[in-house]
């Protein structure tokens, strides 16, 4: 399907399209795929996940968070919660925090 604005499309899902930069085709190399050999190619394409729905979501979301803490408790609302929410999954995951803060 041609984009609404010609020249620009997120190839994200359109797996036979990709790699399509250059970029793209070092980190296939980089991460141990051969990707100028045919059956190579269709190995990585294959195991590529369709996944455009879970960045688009994801930069509606957001990808981190800052929550005041106080006294060793997290300040928020008496109906507030954090959550997790895998756009992508499931599969194991690292969570990061980083605390930052003065005494």
């Amino acid at each position: 399907a041609e984009s609404a604005k010609v020249g620009v499309r997120y190839f994200h899902n359109d797996i036979d399209q990709r790699p399509d930069s250059p970029e793209e085709a070092q980190r296939c190399r980089d991460n141990g795929w051969a990707i100028d050999d045919e059956e190579q190619l269709a190995a990585w394409r294959a195991q590529e996940p369709i996944n455009a729905h879970s960045h688009l979501l994801s930069m509606l979301l957001g990808s981190s968070e800052s929550i005041p803490v106080v006294d060793g408790k997290m300040v928020i609302g008496q109906w507030q919660s954090v959550l997790l929410v895998d756009l992508d999954g499931p599969r194991e995951r690292t969570v990061g925090i980083q605390l930052m803060g003065y005494q």
